[in-house]
């Protein structure tokens, strides 16, 4: 098999107050690629005046006072909240204002991929004055080409979306990508159909790798999923020569099922920065990755 073995900490797991000096020690541990996973929400909504009409857009996140066109004086707070177990999380612009009846709101209900909110640009920018390692960008967000610009800026070095989010106009996002010097990536939910990256993989413009979930995204130290494995074997069948990346859950305990299925690109959290010895657990998994390559 002519794919190696890389091994990506995910940065999620890491201690965010000393992000450089973290990503230092995992190199320095042995780690290939570092993980960063992007999730975010530019939630926004637009509201105008019932007395005046005045127009303003409120972001999410945003606290604070409205003065409008009529000199109404309103104090205002913009957030969100998750309802239900929905696939997408679907969240609900929520505002609570003085006088609420004054305004009218328009656009309250936006879909999300994930709930949370981690790492964007700005900490990809900053890390990057602070390393040269491969910086592993998943994009957990409904729209991956706004990002691709800011994030080629910043010096990510791979570039990760999901398919689920890009059926129609996932060609023109790789070749955006590409044209920023960074490796696309796709991305699969463990609920997608693997056949639908086939496309992607096949294209005369193709991406570079694809990202199996072994978990469902958004959150880190959830437990690994087995089912998730027949998506590997399938795609290391198909694609020899693929970089086939597996995240969630992975661990001492998992990564055997991981590596003989095929996977090369093993992405790992809670097992890496929560280990005693990280440096130990980074080697156990390029190993069982070695491995498994050699028996197969």
């Amino acid at each position: 098999m002519g794919v190696k073995a890389k091994i990506a900490p995910s940065m999620l797991s890491s201690d965010f107050a000393n992000l450089a000096s973290e990503a230092h020690r995992m190199v320095e541990f042995g780690a290939d690629w570092l993980h960063m996973d992007i999730m975010v929400r530019p939630l926004s909504s637009k509201i105008r005046c019932r007395n005046c009409s005045f127009n303003f857009t409120l972001q999410f996140g945003w606290v604070g006072f409205l003065l409008c066109s009529c000199s109404n004086f309103y104090g205002f707070a913009f957030s969100c909240v998750g309802l239900g177990n929905t696939d997408d999380s679907v969240l609900l612009a929520q505002y609570e204002l003085i006088k609420l009846s004054v305004f009218i709101f328009d656009g309250l209900l936006a879909v999300h991929f994930v709930p949370n909110l981690t790492i964007g640009a700005p900490v990809i920018e900053s890390l990057r004055k602070h390393t040269k390692a491969y910086l592993d960008c998943h994009l957990m967000v409904t729209n991956p080409l706004d990002y691709v610009e800011p994030l080629g800026k910043a010096g990510a070095s791979g570039f990760t979306f999901h398919v689920e989010v890009s059926k129609e106009n996932w060609q023109e996002l790789v070749q955006r990508i590409k044209s920023k010097g960074m490796k696309p990536g796709v991305a699969v939910k463990p609920g997608t159909p693997v056949e639908e990256v086939y496309p992607l993989i096949d294209s005369e413009n193709p991406v570079e790798m694809v990202l199996v979930m072994t978990v469902e995204p958004g959150f880190g130290g959830q437990k690994f999923m087995p089912n998730t494995m027949d998506k590997v074997r399938t795609l290391r069948k198909k694609y020899p020569e693929l970089d086939i990346e597996v995240d969630g859950g992975l661990g001492p305990s998992t990564i055997e099922m991981a590596a003989s299925a095929g996977a090369n690109c093993i992405v790992a959290g809670s097992s890496v920065f929560g280990a005693a010895e990280p440096a130990q657990v980074i080697s156990l998994l390029r190993n069982s990755v070695e491995e498994a390559q050699r028996n197969s």
